[in-house]
């Protein structure tokens, strides 16, 4: 008992200081490690080349004069926006309804288009994938021209409905992509098995795959929404009289000087699409978990 009780004892030590000194040491050199991180840095100086911008057009919102300093603290230029500022409401609002209406058309065509091509198969099938890709990668000068072409050898008014329809189809494409890469992890033998139980092509669709591809399907929208408000090149070549949207009438605003109205309804934006994505941010977590 005697000769055993030292050997034991430490065992007992160092089996105690093991579990304290290792995890202690593995932490010391990742805080080592990550002292500096060229990763980290890069991240920072991206996010504040990103946001830097913005920060600036906030402040200079509430700036009193038009200059570059920054005089006195001051709210005319949200009065003149929200009491004097007719006209770019106007485009702001074609700018929405074009938006929000292509986006829509965009999302039922490529959703449908996606679920044909990747269901059926059938001859050329490929070569359309391949060339419903064209208008991503074209440049959007390069699809404006065209557009404009096509517009006026069918005696189309150019207008606002010329503007939906050429954001229609280069929103298309991208919720063809979104929608078919979700339709790829699709589990087809439960189609198999909606039929085995009695349901219709109509019943699968709105029951068993529309449902398992929302999130694709949302996606798709939202992204041409975002791709719709922001367009300039294309809709400048394919804009009319009275069609004007907000691109555009910043783009003309901008030529004579850039006025701090601009900066207002900028944060007032911006702040609008945070309170968007944030009100729907649980509901699209709530969705894509439930499938």
């Amino acid at each position: 008992m005697t000769t055993t009780t030292p050997y034991r004892g430490l065992l007992n030590r160092l089996h105690k200081k093991t579990p304290a000194t290792e995890p202690a040491r593995h932490a010391k050199r990742a805080f080592q490690k990550k002292r500096f991180s060229l990763s980290a840095t890069v991240l920072f100086f991206t996010i504040l080349f990103l946001f830097l911008p913005l920060i600036y057009i906030i402040i200079f919102s509430f700036n009193e004069s038009k200059g570059s300093e920054f005089t006195n603290f001051s709210l005319v230029w949200y009065k003149k926006l929200f009491c004097d500022s007719d006209n770019l409401w106007e485009a702001l609002f074609n700018s929405v309804v074009i938006a929000l209406s292509a986006s829509a058309v965009a999302t039922i065509l490529g959703t449908l288009a996606a679920i044909g091509i990747n269901w059926y198969k059938f001859r050329g099938r490929m070569y359309i994938q391949a060339i419903s890709f064209l208008p991503m990668v074209l440049p959007e000068v390069i699809v404006g021209v065209s557009t404009l072409i096509f517009f006026s050898g069918i005696h189309v008014p150019l207008g606002l409905f010329t503007i939906f329809a050429a954001h229609t189809t280069f929103c298309l494409p991208f919720v063809f992509l979104l929608v078919s890469a979700r339709i790829e992890e699709f589990d087809f033998s439960i189609i198999e098995a909606a039929h085995d139980l009695g349901a219709t092509d109509r019943q699968t669709m709105l029951k068993v795959i529309i449902p398992a591809i929302l999130p694709g399907v949302l996606s798709g929208f939202m992204m041409s929404v975002t791709m719709s408000l922001e367009d300039f090149v294309i809709t400048f070549f394919v804009s009319g009289p009275g069609s004007t949207t907000l691109p555009l009438y910043v783009y003309s605003m901008i030529r004579f000087g850039v006025s701090p109205v601009i900066n207002a309804l900028s944060f007032v934006v911006i702040l609008a699409t945070v309170l968007v994505t944030f009100s729907l941010r649980k509901f699209l977590k709530t969705i894509a978990a439930s499938n």
